[in-house]
């Protein structure tokens, strides 16, 4: 994207005045951008069919001019959805490449569709409006993978899993409440999301090049065309604006770090030591030489596209940290990020979605993993605290003691005999042994926002509600 600086009449490289010898080979290939800003091109047309059809209303253009300008873009539409549009590297960016077809299909009409505007607030406009949709189609994404989960959860709602601190087991959970944190995580993805696009919900055009226009334009009517809540309103930040990129690759790196979290634990989960989980052949690859091995390849695959994304995201911050107001060329360099950014998102959601559909549960594996390493150690310590009365810190250390016998042992807390548990502390009866079980320990686990299966299945009904 170049500074308003094109005069339409000068040469192929539309250079003009001092410029008219054109750049030579190297500042042609460094300035261009219609390599990947043609991905703007319904963007820009439905953006200056807005901006014509008010110019008309304003009286700055004639109705007749802005009739041949509408019907122009909307040629030109179909020319690049069907594929017959020839896109010139020598024209830099999209929006030349458009205004040149526009003359070529028009004439001299063509030439007043640029009338109080400039492509500084053009491409604002672009690229936001681009952002914008793509943030609306996250947000679908999102919600998709959501219902994915909350079907997950209510189909495990009573199923024991261990459940993990320091990847180590700590209290046993079902394996409902597990999918339910990640329905937590992306539904505060999916607010970042509604904000994202409230933020960036005002109309750049009319801004022109940094400093507004003497026209009476009417940026109010052009916001409400193209489904902006308002116009912006302050000229040198809106051309110098790229923090709804910045917004949307902040969201993007949240959200792909939430994916890499549950890929690395469908990783963990499909290994034959843990054997939770099993994904299909859809979403696995074999070994070219080890005919036994299934891979979780799209899960691996998910967990590397946060690599891109973060990448992007620094990027973009590191290119606009050092910039003067109003417009540099260097905000060129946003549009590839964000673009790179949002297919790595997209696909990573979309695979998600499928793997968290696809995978068989094996509910005996996680049953028989919650009940080791002493998971229900803290029932017992809560027992003694609500049934001999001993302080918590005290119970806490004769529960270490239970541990450290049954370790000596080698039998679980439920497998050692009363009078053990007695010879550690007298108060113990055999009513211990009702908290000692997983069942048990996940059925009491019953405070708002617990892993007991009816506050999963509450839990359940609040996101169904408003999913």
């Amino acid at each position: 994207m170049a500074d308003d600086t094109t005069d339409t009449k000068s040469s192929n490289q539309m250079w003009g005045g001092r410029f008219a010898s054109g750049p030579d080979a190297i500042m042609e290939e460094i300035n261009a951008s219609i390599g990947f800003d043609k991905k703007l091109f319904a963007q820009d047309i439905r953006g200056s069919i807005a901006h014509a059809t008010m110019l008309a209303h304003q009286g700055i253009i004639s109705t007749d001019d802005k009739d041949k300008i509408v019907h122009g873009l909307n040629t030109i539409l179909s020319e690049i959805e069907s594929g017959n549009f020839e896109f010139s590297r020598q024209l830099e960016d999209i929006h030349m490449n458009v205004e040149a077809r526009l003359a070529t299909l028009i004439g001299p009409a063509a030439g007043r569709l640029h009338t109080a505007r400039s492509r500084n607030d053009q491409v604002a406009l672009d690229f936001r409006l681009w952002v914008k949709e793509e943030l609306q189609k996250t947000e679908q994404m999102l919600t998709n993978l959501i219902a994915a989960f909350l079907d997950r959860a209510e189909e495990h709602a009573e199923s024991v899993m261990p459940g993990f601190t320091h990847l180590q087991t700590a209290q046993p959970v079902t394996f409902g409440h597990h999918c339910m944190a990640y329905v937590e995580m992306f539904g505060r993805d999916r607010s970042r999301v509604r904000h994202a696009i409230e933020h960036l919900d005002e109309s750049p055009i009319g801004a022109a090049a940094l400093a507004g226009t003497g026209y009476p334009i009417d940026r109010h009517m052009t916001a409400k065309a193209l489904g902006f809540r308002e116009p912006t309103r302050n000229s040198i930040d809106t051309v110098s604006d790229r923090d709804f990129a910045i917004e949307f690759l902040s969201i993007a790196a949240i959200a792909g770090m939430h994916l890499s979290r549950l890929a690395e634990e469908i990783v963990i989960w499909s290994t034959p030591q843990f054997g939770f989980v099993r994904l299909s052949d859809a979403f696995s690859t074999g070994s070219s030489i080890m005919p036994q091995k299934k891979n979780p390849d799209a899960a691996e695959l998910v967990r590397a596209k946060t690599g891109r994304i973060n990448g992007s995201l620094v990027a973009l911050l590191t290119i606009m940290k050092g910039l003067p107001l109003a417009y540099s060329k260097d905000m060129q360099e946003d549009k590839e990020q964000v673009f790179d950014a949002a297919e790595s998102l997209e696909l990573a959601i979309a695979a998600m979605t499928g793997m968290v559909r696809d995978m068989t549960v094996n509910t005996a594996r996680m049953k028989a993993a919650a009940g080791s390493g002493y998971s229900t150690a803290t029932d017992l310590a809560d027992w003694l605290v609500r049934e001999a009365g001993l302080p918590f810190r005290d119970a806490h250390h004769v529960t270490g003691r239970a541990v450290a016998l049954a370790e000596s042992k080698d039998c679980d807390l439920a497998e050692l005999p009363l009078s053990d548990l007695q010879a550690i502390h007298p108060d113990i009866t055999d009513k211990v042994y009702g908290v000692l079980t997983v069942e048990a320990s996940v059925a009491s686990r019953k405070s708002f926002g617990g892993t007991a299966p009816s506050e999963v299945r509450r839990q359940i009904a609040f996101w169904r509600a408003r999913n």
